[in-house]
């Protein structure tokens, strides 16, 4: 149970935990030098689909759907 009396789901303790797919690719453009000037538009976008998939959480108490209905294609 958390603070706010809810279980958390394996994609909110992802997100807590900051491992999700979104802090990842910021991390990776944090990481590699010249990358942060090049790819500023694209650590924006997971910024805001980090916070987008945080409220959502809150909100519903699942994954997104783009997150939970994910799987490997090809």
């Amino acid at each position: 149970m958390t603070e706010e009396g809810h279980d958390p789901g394996r994609g909110d303790m992802v997100v807590r935990n900051d491992l999700d797919r979104y802090r990842l690719v910021m991390d990776v453009i944090d990481r590699v030098p010249g990358l942060a000037v090049r790819a500023a538009a694209v650590r924006q976008e997971m910024a805001d689909r980090r916070t987008r998939h945080h409220d959502w959480i809150r909100e519903h108490g699942t994954d997104l759907p783009e997150v939970a209905d994910w799987s490997w294609s090809g």
